[in-house]
Order: C-alpha cells, then structure tokens, then sequence
C-alpha cells in the first residue's frame, strides 16, 4: 500500500542523533582494515607490498557507490534504500568476517565499500527532513557521526584486534548495522519527497549536468578536493613517526590519537548553524586560515605529543567546519536534487582522499615527516587562495 506524500516534518534531536550514529558505523566499515592489514596478511598469505590493495579496492567501490548508489536516492523511496543499503551492508560484513581465502575476502571488502555509502544518503535524507532554518545545524550534527566514524575505526578495531582477533571487528560490525537497520525502518517517517521524473541513466547523466547548472557545487567540491587531501595527507602517514624511534608507540596508542580529532569534529558542528545565519564565507575563511595553521604544531609530531594533538584538533575542527558549511550550502539549491548533489561533490571528497594516501607516503619516503608537513600546508595554502578568489561564486545561492 502507498503512502501519500506529506510535507517534510521537522527533524527531532533525537532523530538527527540516530542519523549520527547511522552514518558513523556505516562509514567506520572501511576504515577498520588500516589497523589491520598486517595480521590480514599473515592470514591470507598476501605480501606487505600487496597488502594495501585492501585499502585501495574499498576506496574505489565507494567512489563507484557514490555515483552509482546515491543518485538513487532522488529516485526511489529514501527509507527503504538506506534500510536495504544497510541490511546488504550487514550480509558484506559477515562475508568478509568469514571469509577463507584472500580473493573472498576482497570480494567482500569491495562490497562494503560500495554499500558504505548509504551514508550520504542517510545525510541527503536528513537535510531534506529538516526545515530550512534548521538545516545547516542538522547537516553539522550529522556529518559529525561521519567523521567520529572515520576517525574512531581505528581505536574500535585495534581494542578488537587485541581481544578477539581481526575477524571479530566484522562479525560485530554485522550485528550493530543490522540491529542500526531494524531501527531505522522502525522510526524514520514515511515521508516522500517529489522525486525526480528521471529514468536511472538519466539520472546518472544529471550528476554531471548539475555541475555546469549550480556554480556553487562547483566550488565548494573543489573546496573539499583540498580539505580531504589535507585530511588524508595527516591521517595515512601519522603512523610512521609514531610508530618509529624515538616514540615507538603501540598501535592502540596510534588509534587514541583519533580521539583528540573527534573533539574537533565534534567542536566544528556549530558551523552549520552558523552557515544557517548567512556566515557561511566567514566561517569557510576562518577555518581554511586554521587548517594551514594546524600544520605548524604538527610538525613538530616527533619532539611534542602534545604540539601533535593540538595541530590534530585543529586540522579536524578545521576540515569538519568547512565540510559542514559546505554542505549546508549545496543543499539550499535544487531540493529535488540533494541525493545528486551530495553524490557530486562526494566524488571529490573521495578523489582527495585518494590522492592525499598516495602523496603523503611517497613524500614521507623521500623527506621524512618534515615533508609531510609541508606538503599538507601547500595543500592548505592553496585552499585558501582558492577560497579568496571564489568567494562571490561560492557564497550562498539562492534558493531555487
């Protein structure tokens, strides 16, 4: 039986709280591996070399699931995709869990990562349910369980690893996203936005189409290219000045230091609100400034683990702050179009993150962490540049 459509209903704390915490285990699935890869290449006979096709076969199947899956959500019914995502998510996990050879392994991992997506569209959904006034503070709460998600994976999947082994990490994942999905389905609304009168290639087509019609999208996905470059350029080599002499910390000692991002993950969720008032350039400003900042402390990673923690704070408070405006944004424009849009400019979130792995390794090869720092205030530089000479094309849009 159909449901009628109805207007939007506003968008409870509570609710946006479950979208959080949705979107934080749904995104955590391909981060656990990094941890990991070492044991899961004993397990499987794969040589260190080869390990990190892991991490890359996760990362491509989810840039694939944003152009592929999330578009659907201007489609079909919102609630129904996001609880079918999450229970195929959960069936992936426990794949991987099991999984006796190598090549069923990655299989799976490939599976995760494309379904681990459903976090835009639990993100998509949850901008179009609040009301406009609310909705740049709904977005900063949500995109908050993302990157808590992303950056807690590792400490969640180094306790396991110790307790019960590699493969628990996944079993238990398994059962949290299905007891997350019968939640879902049992307290999202039943509520129908206008969908688009596309067919699915059409649909496709259109995620490219938007670029050339919506200049805002156009810039603040080059905005998030930088950022999440930036990002990835800290969080991929962290590991090797802190795990070498003279710190030679633990791996569990490594995965705490996600704790001290989440605080300025969770510190930057008031930027949707103040994007909500029309600061959205200000704040975008403000918090590039604090990103090439937050390289002068980290540099120091080696001599001062405290310098490392208040550079980690600070690029993390940073990234989320524009990240949360940036979204905030793009949505004000084309509201039957949201689940495309975030698949657009997710593509160059997933693009920069790619790119800041493979950089940051390489430099950190031939000039040591000091080259990493640099490389990821070049990065930072040049996001604020950018940012300066956009400011009039990437400001608020009007609502269309």
């Amino acid at each position: 039986m159909k449901h009628k459509a109805v207007s939007a209903p506003t968008l409870k704390r509570s609710m946006a709280l479950m979208f959080a915490v949705s979107c934080g285990l749904a995104v955590a699935n391909i981060y656990y591996a990094q941890p990991l890869l070492d044991a899961l290449a004993y397990e499987f006979g794969i040589g260190h070399e080869y390990v990190g096709l892991v991490i890359t076969i996760t990362q491509i199947c989810y840039a694939l699931g944003l152009l592929l899956l999330v578009p659907l959500g201007d489609l079909l019914n919102r609630r129904r995709l996001i609880v079918v995502q999450l229970l195929l998510s959960a069936a992936a996990l426990l794949v991987v869990a099991a999984a006796p050879s190598g090549a069923l392994f990655m299989t799976g991992m490939a599976m995760v990562g494309m379904l681990a997506v459903v976090t835009q569209v639990l993100v998509a959904y949850a901008a179009s349910l609040a009301s406009p006034e609310e909705r740049g503070q709904v977005v900063g709460w949500v995109t908050s369980g993302v990157v808590i998600g992303i950056l807690l994976a590792r400490t969640f999947a180094g306790i396991m690893m110790d307790l019960a082994g590699w493969r628990s990490v996944y079993y238990v994942s398994s059962v949290l996203t299905l007891i997350m999905a019968c939640m879902l389905f049992r307290t999202l609304p039943r509520y129908d936005a206008r969908k688009a009168p596309l067919s699915y290639l059409q649909l496709l087509r259109s995620v490219f189409a938007l670029f050339l019609q919506v200049p805002v999208l156009r810039v603040r996905a080059a905005l998030a290219f930088f950022i999440f470059t930036a990002f990835s350029i800290l969080w991929t080599s962290l590991v090797f000045p802190l795990s070498a002499p003279p710190l030679s910390l633990s791996h569990t000692a490594i995965g705490a230091f996600g704790l001290a991002g989440a605080a300025g993950a969770l510190a930057a969720a008031r930027a949707g609100r103040l994007a909500d008032r029309g600061l959205g350039q200000r704040t975008t400003g403000i918090a590039l400034f604090l990103l090439l900042l937050s390289w002068l402390p980290t540099g120091y990673a080696v001599h001062s683990l405290l310098a490392l923690i208040v550079g980690v704070v600070l690029l993390d408070l940073a990234v989320q702050a524009v990240h949360v405006t940036n979204q905030s944004m793009i949505y004000s424009v084309r509201p039957e179009a949201r689940s495309r849009l975030t698949a657009g400019y997710m593509i160059f979130y997933s693009i920069g993150s790619a790119a800041g792995s493979i950089t940051s390794t390489a430099v950190y090869a031939q000039a040591g962490w000091t080259g990493v720092c640099l490389l990821g205030a070049a990065v930072s530089a040049i996001a604020l540049f950018f940012w300066a000479m956009t400011r009039r094309t990437g400001g608020r849009p009007q609502n269309t």
